[in-house]
């Protein structure tokens, strides 16, 4: 019997719980740097710059490489942005169905809404060296939006939203380490952070240009249109 990799890994993934295993193998697996634990993925440390290859045994590293059939080519563009923000399956069906009845651009929209969770704004301010310590920072209590505390890590938030480290938490040593080395938050526009305040503010929803992340959600349009 023929067995679809493809088709069998999309059925793990909407099957199972969340991933536990090693994060640099999605890394691997989708042929691109994910940044899924931060800071280390631009060190010397990160496994995808010594082993840029599939893991397993049909890792290029054997000498075999798979040519990805259409579907492939569509599975791995949705799976590729599934994994950078680290949700399921079915949560990411559900931020689709919420972007194609929101008037605009589908893809635009699902992004807008990855980029605005809760989650991923406290790792893109610095607060977090990643997306992974982030909800647990969130899930702890120790993020205050407008001044209210909010423990729910797909929270999303909106243009003048105020987020803010609660001051008993701030001499916590995983939120220093991430504020000394964050370098990256000038480069975003459409919020700003005070780091000596621990705080910092949505200014607007993010544009697609504004959004900096190197994938085509045209493909995950498409494969979720089929």
């Amino acid at each position: 019997m023929v067995v679809d990799l493809e088709k069998l890994e999309e059925y793990k993934g909407r099957n199972m719980a969340r991933y536990t295993g090693p994060s640099c193998k999605l890394c691997r697996r989708e042929g691109a740097k994910l940044f899924i634990k931060g800071a280390r993925c631009n060190s010397d440390k990160c496994a995808f710059e010594r082993r840029a290859y599939i893991p397993g045994d049909h890792g290029s590293g054997k000498g075999f490489r798979k040519r990805l059939s259409d579907y492939g080519i569509h599975l791995r563009e949705k799976q590729k942005v599934r994994r950078i923000y680290g949700i399921l399956e079915k949560q990411f069906r559900k931020y689709f169905t919420m972007a194609a009845k929101k008037s605009g651009v589908t893809g635009e929209n699902l992004l807008q809404f990855l980029e605005t969770r809760l989650d991923n704004v406290v790792f893109r301010m610095g607060f977090a060296p990643s997306r992974k310590s982030a909800r647990q920072i969130i899930r702890h209590g120790h993020i205050t939006v407008n001044g209210r505390k909010v423990n729910i890590p797909s929270f999303l938030v909106k243009g003048e939203d105020v987020i803010e480290i609660k001051e008993k938490s701030r001499q916590m040593p995983l939120i220093q380490e991430a504020i000394e080395s964050s370098t990256e938050v000038e480069v975003y526009e459409w919020f700003q952070v005070e780091k000596d305040n621990f705080k910092g503010k949505i200014l607007s929803i993010p544009t697609r240009e504004q959004i900096q992340l190197d994938v085509d959600e045209r493909l995950i349009v498409e494969y979720y249109s089929k």
